[in-house]
């Protein structure tokens, strides 16, 4: 494939780009990270989701460790160019690195934000701390 589709993309000042991963099969959004161009070009041409980690300012293959890769079925862009949409499979049903199937799993009650939905595995047992 032609990489002249990454030029499309409107990067932020540190050549990022936000990336909303949406399980595909509910509609559910699992997590949102960053890609640069390296990471948006190797998930396309992978069909796994690669992101960019900026706390490690390396390539993070989603689930090199935990096993929890996302297959990606669909790869989309927003009206202003500045957003990725991957619509995923998500592989073992965990995508946040807290053992739950979603990284949205708090929500603002009026007594603040509540945990509503479980842990489906405990982090220590996923992940080499």
């Amino acid at each position: 494939m032609n990489v002249g589709w990454l030029e499309n993309i409107m990067w932020n000042e540190q050549g990022l780009v936000p990336a909303i991963a949406q399980e595909a099969k509910s509609g559910r959004v699992l997590m949102v990270a960053w890609m640069n161009r390296e990471s948006l070009e190797q998930t396309v041409n992978t069909g796994k989701a690669i992101y960019w980690s900026r706390s490690r300012q390396k390539l993070w293959r989603k689930g090199e460790e935990s096993g929890h890769e996302q297959i990606v079925q669909e790869v989309r862009m927003d009206c202003d160019n500045d957003v990725i949409l991957l619509q995923v499979e998500q592989k073992g049903g965990i995508a946040c690195h807290t053992g739950r199937h979603s990284c949205f799993f708090q929500r603002l009650e009026e007594e603040g934000w509540e945990t509503v939905d479980p842990q489906l595995k405990d982090p220590e047992s996923i992940y080499k701390l």
